[in-house]
């Protein structure tokens, strides 16, 4: 769409949640169109800024109405974090909506009926919920809106928080956050007040230079905490200064590190993690399984809900002691050592290396006898020799990353024809996309959406899958 063309469409009633999070409402004409921001029921005024097939894309200018599904947000952020972007919506509305974009991928994509899935299984927790929090420092701070129109001038100044949407380089500096205890605000805040007061140089990105980087604050259902501070740069006195001021300040802290990180991407995966005080790792529980979380550990960010998760993967799986498991993409091996106990074995695929040392150490950490972990691409390694190797599976759990399953792997599975399999999602389009493959052999038998992540468009779901019994 031509800058000329560009126009404002009028009194646009908000009517559903997209793809993304995204509003969507239609023109008089009927044309769809795609916002960010609005919910449904609010009547808007959009500025068109992009024509697609078949569809506009656009910015709201105007509230004339708004919905009465809203609800006052409760971080002093909202809006500009980019973070939390259904927290103006009541959590009620949000299931519906989550509800429904399940729905519409399983009737459209995998043409399964609307009687299949389920409600979703609500979080009850809807805030300070997660276990984990990644900041990132700058020496160019976010300027809000509201400062601009504010007609004052603006000194330009470092920042710690998260990054705006849209901005590889802008930061909007964080003073509270409602997605992890506050304990976590205090040791954000203190390290902001502290690096800034003894002149720490705040990350360029362009320029690829500074002291502070990045920091990742970590915590468990057991008030374990870990802080691990990624420095942009050698500076030993610095580092040193920091870290010891961080012990002081708070005792609570069972595991400092730091990592100096002078590449250009901002991954720590490849680095040596350095302990400064503490233990390498802290514990967290699910279930009766202790799992050792370190720095570079995948693990499911929201614990409380992680464990309605499992259970709903477990009642699904119907497992019996003489069962062979096959977990596909396992992560750190979190569901199949949760489930260890219930059967005979479990054989578990990931790809990532660091991933599957957690699985084998928290393995041991548990003694659990009866559980494998191997590391690589779940298309390469489940093959025949594989299958013959440690047995026909009388259930397979795959839990694949947003993209789903490789279709060599679903070709796989269907020549393999375990009697039982359990689907664990990120993304229900991805998730209904597969399920229509594997129906070739398998029916499914329930749709089960949990909710790990409330104020976000994100959503699990399980799905539970039987052998056709002709087969």
């Amino acid at each position: 769409m031509r800058r000329q063309n560009k126009k404002i469409i009028e009194n646009v009633t908000i009517t559903g949640i997209a793809d993304k999070g995204r509003a969507v409402g239609r023109t008089a004409e009927g044309q769809v169109i795609f916002t960010e921001g609005p919910v449904p029921g609010d009547v808007v005024d959009i500025l068109a800024l992009r024509k697609r097939k078949g569809f506009l894309e656009g910015v709201v200018k105007t509230y004339h109405k708004l919905s009465d599904e809203r609800t006052d947000p409760l971080c002093p952020h909202f809006g500009v974090c980019g973070g939390c972007k259904w927290q103006h919506l009541s959590y009620e509305s949000q299931l519906k909506y989550k509800y429904q974009v399940v729905k519409d991928s399983m009737t459209r994509i995998a043409r399964l009926p609307e009687s299949m899935v389920s409600p979703v299984l609500p979080c009850d927790d809807v805030f300070f919920y997660r276990n984990k929090l990644e900041y990132s420092f700058s020496d160019k701070r976010w300027i809000t809106e509201e400062e601009v129109n504010s007609g004052q001038e603006i000194q330009q100044s470092s920042a710690l928080g998260f990054h705006r949407p849209g901005f590889f380089d802008k930061i909007v500096d964080i003073k509270t956050c409602k997605l992890q205890d506050s304990r976590s605000d205090e040791i954000r805040n203190f390290i902001r007040e502290y690096t800034l007061a003894h002149g720490y140089t705040y990350y360029d990105v362009k320029q690829h230079k500074g002291l502070m980087r990045n920091m990742i604050i970590r915590n468990t259902s057991l008030d374990e905490w870990m802080v691990v501070v990624v420095f942009g740069q050698e500076d030993e006195k610095r580092i040193t200064s920091l870290m010891e001021a961080l012990c002081k300040q708070f005792p609570f802290i069972n595991s400092l590190q730091y990592v100096v990180n002078t590449k250009w991407n901002d991954t720590i995966f490849d680095l040596e993690i350095q302990l400064f005080h503490g233990r390498s790792y802290i514990t967290e529980h699910l279930g009766n399984v202790a799992y050792q979380i370190g720095p570079k550990s995948f693990f499911q960010t929201n614990s409380k809900q992680a464990v309605k998760l499992f259970d709903v993967a477990v009642s699904f799986a119907e497992l019996r002691p003489e069962d062979i498991v096959y977990d596909l993409y396992t992560g750190l091996g979190s569901i199949a050592l949760y489930i260890a106990s219930k059967i005979h074995k479990v054989i578990g695929i990931e790809e990532i290396d660091p991933a599957i040392l957690d699985a084998r150490l928290n393995m041991t950490l548990n003694n659990i006898p009866n559980a494998l972990f191997y590391s690589g691409d779940v298309k390469d390694l489940l093959n025949r020799d594989f299958i013959n190797q440690h047995g026909k599976p009388d259930v397979v759990i795959t839990d694949p990353p947003r993209a789903g399953m490789h279709e060599k792997v679903i070709h796989t599975l269907l020549q393999m024809e375990a009697p039982k399999m359990v689907y664990v999602s990120c993304n229900p389009a991805t998730q209904a996309r597969d399920l229509a493959l594997l129906c070739e052999k398998y029916d499914v038998i329930a749709i089960q959406p949990v909710d790990m992540f409330p104020h976000t468009h994100h959503v699990e779901c399980v799905a539970n899958l039987r052998l056709k019994k002709s087969l």
